[in-house]
C-alpha cells in the first residue's frame, strides 16, 4: 500500500463549506465511474502459486476482463479466473481446454477432444506445457454449461482432472492484461493459437 506524502510546510489553499462540497462531489463522481468498472468490467488479480507455470508466476499482476463473456462464449485456450466450485471464497486461474458438449480424454499420449466437428477426436497441441508426469487417465463429457479447465503446470495443479468440470456460473472473466512484472507486460497474456486451424490435421483414428 502506498502511503500518502505530506509536507508540514504547506497550508491548504481551499477551506470551508465550498471546498468540502467540491471534495464530496469529486468523490461521488469517482465512485460512480470507478466502482462500476471495478465490479462489472475489469478487476485486478495477483497470481499466487505454481499451477500456471511457466505461463504465469507468483506475483504476476493481471487485469481480468469481466464483460466479454456477457456477449460471447468462452473459447478454448482462454486463460480464466473463476471461483473454486468447492470453496467459492477462493479464486483459481486455469486454461479452458474443453467446451460445452465435448468429451475430453486425457492419457499419457496427450489431451484428446471429441466434438461434433471432430467425431474421431483430435489431439490438442499444447506448447505451453513444459512437462507433464503420467497422472493417470481421465475421460469426461461436458454438459451444456460446463468447461474443462487445466493448469499449464500439469504436475502441480488442482483442476478439472480432480474436482470435475467448471460450471459457467463460477467464471469471473478472462486474463486480459498483465501489468507486472514490467518486462512481461502483455495483452491477453498466455493465449495460445496452437489448435486454431490445425484440428483436422491432428485428428486421431
Amino acid at each position: 500500500m502506498t502511503e500518502p506524502v505530506t509536507d508540514d510546510r504547506s497550508t491548504p489553499t481551499n477551506s470551508g463549506p465550498g471546498f468540502l462540497r467540491e471534495l464530496l462531489q469529486t468523490g461521488l463522481i469517482v465512485m460512480l465511474i470507478v466502482l462500476p468498472i471495478r465490479l462489472f468490467v475489469a478487476q485486478p488479480f495477483i497470481v499466487s502459486g505454481a499451477s500456471m507455470q511457466p505461463t504465469f508466476a507468483t506475483g504476476d499482476y493481471l487485469i481480468i476482463d469481466q464483460i466479454t463473456y456477457d456477449f460471447q462464449p468462452p473459447e478454448r485456450q482462454d486463460v480464466v479466473v473463476f471461483r473454486y466450485p468447492n470453496d467459492p471464497s477462493k479464486f483459481f486461474i486455469k486454461r479452458i481446454i474443453g467446451l460445452p458438449g465435448e468429451t475430453i480424454e486425457i492419457t499419457d499420449r496427450g489431451t484428446k477432444i471429441i466434438n461434433k466437428d471432430h467425431p474421431n477426436g483430435f489431439t490438442l497441441d499444447e506448447p505451453y506445457i513444459e512437462s507433464s508426469a503420467d497422472n493417470g487417465s481421465v475421460t469426461t463429457t461436458l454438459e451444456s454449461d460446463q468447461y474443462f479447465v487445466l493448469g499449464d503446470n500439469r504436475d502441480s495443479s488442482s483442476d478439472s482432472r480432480s474436482w470435475g468440470p467448471l460450471a459457467k456460473e463460477f467464471l469471473i472473466g478472462r486474463a486480459y492484461l498483465r501489468l507486472l512484472p514490467p518486462e512481461n507486460i502483455a495483452v491477453t497474456p498466455g493465449y495460445s493459437r496452437a489448435d486454431t486451424g490445425a484440428e483436422a490435421a491432428s485428428e486421431t483414428p
